[in-house]
């Protein structure tokens, strides 16, 4: 029988070069089976509705000159 390159002892590929083979053997494989992602804008245009209910609580305080001046005249504002 013949020996050939890969048949003798010396020239065989040792365990962690055969691990490292595989490994990118097995990352070119995955490479080649991404998918591509096509994105593209939408016929109609986004509608955003914003219902937003805004109540404002205003709180004052008057002396007691002010408040009697304003109970005495209604009309002066």
């Amino acid at each position: 029988m013949t020996e050939t390159a890969l048949t003798k002892r010396k020239d065989r590929p040792t365990n962690g070069m055969m691990k490292i083979l595989t490994i990118i053997g097995l990352f070119a494989a995955c490479l080649a089976q991404t998918a591509c992602v096509n994105v593209t804008a939408p016929d109609k245009p986004i509608v955003i509705n914003l219902n937003i209910s805004v109540t404002q609580e205003v709180v004052y305080r008057l002396d007691g000159q002010a408040k009697s001046l304003i109970q005495s005249q209604p009309g002066i504002f």
